[in-house]
């Protein structure tokens, strides 16, 4: 009952201000998705490579997310973070996600509220499924993830160009620390 509570008082604490939350796009341009995304290959293990500024990772290192299908056709979303160091805390939130259109994911933390809900939206990923980059139309959150912890240049530049293209101000993404 508790671990409910709180996560009503987080999301009704979270939500006022995610709304007030930085662009980081030019909204004029227009956003696309990638066309050869596939869920079931999309699915399993993620290291955050870089992120643009929020408020719900503040001071996070060694960043994942982990994809895996439920039984009800959503797809269940558990993300590990450790608090500013890699021997920090471990924190972890767990969410659903489900396909609203080909490379669109609606994305919530908090599924009993209607309004919690967050645009995920693949904008790239490779052949392999080994480097994504996901953003929103909004512009207010962006990550390049990877299935390893670190990547190439080649790759880091693959990404930032899919950013670049979709608008983004690639000036503000962090990089995250992944202690290999």
């Amino acid at each position: 009952m508790f671990a409910l509570l709180r996560a009503a008082l987080i999301a009704l604490l979270v939500l006022p201000a995610s709304a007030q939350a930085a662009s980081y796009r030019d909204k004029s341009v227009p956003i696309t998705v990638s066309p050869n995304l596939d869920l079931t290959r999309y699915l399993g293990k993620w290291y955050e490579i870089a992120r643009f500024p929020n408020r719900f990772e503040k001071g996070c290192v060694g960043v994942t997310a982990e994809y895996a299908m439920r039984s009800d056709g959503k797809v269940r979303v558990l993300n590990t973070c450790r608090k500013g160091t890699m021997d920090g805390e471990v924190q972890q939130a767990e969410g659903q996600a489900k396909v609203v259109a080909p490379g669109k994911l609606s994305v919530t933390f908090v599924p009993w509220l209607p309004f919690a809900k967050g645009d995920y939206w693949v904008l790239y990923v490779d052949d392999a499924h080994s480097l994504a980059v996901v953003g929103e139309p909004k512009g207010r959150t962006g990550w390049i993830l990877a299935r390893d912890p670190a990547i190439s240049t080649t790759a880091y530049d693959t990404a930032l160009q899919v950013l670049i293209r979709n608008g983004y101000d690639t000036s503000k993404l962090l990089l995250v620390e992944q202690g290999q």
